[in-house]
């Protein structure tokens, strides 16, 4: 499973896409309102740090005017895809931009047959939101669970993005489905990062290396003479 960030903020970006674990990013009007500067900018950083789909969301509610502002979006940077609210306008909206050549997430999916619609109306991705599904007591491994079985038993090429994830475990559920990305907020991406096991492991190791003087002598001899090769290569 290929792993988006779901932010606006730049700096969230640049200190996460370090780790080299990122694939994509998702903004929406709500994260980019949140951020100074121009959001045009900011969704031309965000997809150069990325180096890989970034979602930027139409904000116009009839399908003429989502048209328009899509194109304008998608013509910010080559990574841009488009993000689309589902509604009628929208699966409309849709439907013309991607006969166009422009690749559509539809948004806010949270059923099966909202996702079948989005698909055959040519969406690239299909976003379903599992926070806000499991805040109404909607099991949302289920829901994305039977998007996945309807699309891969009908042969539908659309990419289905688990959403509104809210901790680690919706990954992990999302990835064990086949589920093909999820988009995590940047608290949710640095909780991936924690378990005490890890730090307990890392502080014994740290301990026994440095009752050893003589071992860090020898490591920082050896990074240097390593350097001084690589130099005169």
């Amino acid at each position: 499973m290929r792993l988006f960030i779901d932010t606006g903020s730049v700096a969230e970006v640049e200190e996460i896409a370090a780790w080299g674990v990122l694939a994509g990013a998702t903004t929406n009007p709500s994260l980019l309102a949140k951020e100074d500067g121009d959001p045009a900018e900011i969704i031309r950083r965000i997809c150069d740090l990325v180096g890989g789909p970034t979602s930027a969301e139409v904000v116009s509610e009839d399908a003429a005017g989502m048209v328009a502002e899509g194109g304008a979006l998608y013509a910010l940077h080559e990574q841009v895809v488009v993000k689309i609210p589902f509604c009628k306008a929208g699966l409309a909206a849709t439907h013309v931009l991607t006969a166009a050549g422009i690749p559509v997430n539809m948004t806010l999916v949270f059923s099966p047959s909202q996702a079948l619609l989005s698909a055959a109306a040519g969406a690239t991705y299909v976003s379903c939101f599992m926070g806000r599904l499991d805040d109404i007591s909607i099991d949302s491994i289920a829901v994305v669970a039977e998007i996945i079985e309807q699309f891969r038993a009908g042969g539908i090429t659309s990419q289905i993005i688990a959403a509104s994830i809210r901790h680690p475990e919706h990954c992990v559920g999302a990835a064990k489905l086949g589920c093909e990305i999820a988009t995590v907020p940047s608290k949710v991406l640095r909780q991936m990062l924690e378990h005490p096991l890890t730090s307990s492991g890392a502080a014994a190791f740290k301990r026994d290396w440095e009752s050893r003087p003589e071992f860090g002598e020898w490591l920082a001899a050896l990074t240097d003479d390593h350097a001084a090769s690589a130099g005169r290569r």
